[in-house]
């Protein structure tokens, strides 16, 4: 019979779904937080060391 080919493995499905909804609730954290504090553009840094004189 050919019916394994309609077989759905439901462990696999959910834990697609379930990734799917993290993400999702990743990504809409990731957002707020980039509304709540803009990090701008990055500024570029001297030199770590200062010359002794």
């Amino acid at each position: 019979m050919s019916s394994d080919e309609k077989l759905i493995d439901f462990s696999a499905e959910r834990s697609k779904r379930i990734h799917d909804l993290k993400d999702k609730r990743l990504e809409e954290m990731r957002q707020a937080f980039e509304q709540a504090l803009p990090l701008g553009k990055a500024k570029k840094k001297g030199k770590g060391k200062s010359r002794k004189q």
